[in-house]
């Protein structure tokens, strides 16, 4: 199944310049898997543009301790790759809010390289971010991908030279996935990061010129994603919304919590 239009372009193309796109990264079967798509629903209700909808893998070496931590109670409550597919059909009955697969190679692999993209094209997902493949090793990734419509996403780093991001630049599809601070994934803080990730920007803004960018890591509130994404196409926020999941849930009105986080990132605390 080729896709023949795809909604990470068209959500770029039609978004105004008025406010930033904000993608939210949730694990998939993560804090259950009957939860997943309803947060989902009720992420775009909330101001969410993107979703990136993570694999759960049991060795996540380039994940901080949250999204470790919600990979694997999703392993624990049954998550397979099949059932996420069936998560992004559900959804598409609703909604057609962009949805991108994030996670590593191995389950990919395991799963199939040709029947992971056919699967993944005919439930509905976007595209895929594989942040441990490599741009030189990537080709029978990107070429299984492309023939059925799925646009992969590259990431560029503060150690990532000039020249290899103008590469990155050349071969992503949809926009170039921006990660703020070098390490594992994870809320950050102070004045020397601060420094560190305008530098970054500065640089991410001479040498990717074809795509939009999104920056990520390290977003916790409205105030830090205007401040880091000033001058990006948008934001990413993960960890920090695990964390809010973890904090509420299983508690009564949790859900009611994590929306209410979603939509002060997006607009500020009321």
């Amino acid at each position: 199944m080729i896709q023949t239009e795809n909604r990470i372009n068209n959500l770029f193309e039609q978004h105004s310049d008025s406010s930033k796109i904000m993608s939210l990264f949730l694990t998939a079967g993560y804090p259950d898997l009957e939860s997943t798509v309803e947060l989902i629903l009720g992420f775009e209700e909330n101001g969410t543009d993107l979703v990136e909808l993570g694999m759960p893998f049991s060795d996540p070496l380039a994940d901080g301790p949250t999204i470790q931590y919600s990979s694997n109670v999703a392993i624990e409550q049954g998550i397979t790759m099949d059932k996420i597919f069936d998560m992004v059909r559900e959804v598409r009955k609703h909604s057609e809010i962009p949805i991108i697969l994030m996670g590593y190679i191995n389950p990919v692999l395991r799963y199939g390289v040709t029947r992971f993209c056919e699967r993944a094209a005919a439930s509905g997902v976007d595209g895929l971010i594989i942040p441990d493949i490599p741009l030189e090793e990537s080709g029978i990734m990107v070429d299984e991908a492309r023939a059925h419509g799925l646009p992969i996403v590259y990431l560029v780093a503060p150690n990532t030279s000039d020249e290899r991001m103008r590469r990155i630049d050349t071969h992503s599809e949809g926009f170039v996935y921006c990660v703020s601070v070098t390490g594992v994934t994870g809320a950050r803080e102070g004045d020397e990061v601060a420094q560190s990730v305008q530098r970054f920007i500065e640089r991410v803004k001479t040498n990717v010129t074809r795509n939009p960018k999104m920056v990520g890591f390290g977003i916790k509130s409205h105030e830090d994603a205007q401040r880091i994404s000033r001058d990006m196409d948008g934001f990413i926020v993960g960890s920090a919304l695990i964390d809010t999941i973890r904090a509420h849930y299983p508690e009564e009105g949790w859900k009611d919590e994590v929306f209410a986080f979603v939509h002060s990132l997006k607009y500020g605390k009321l």
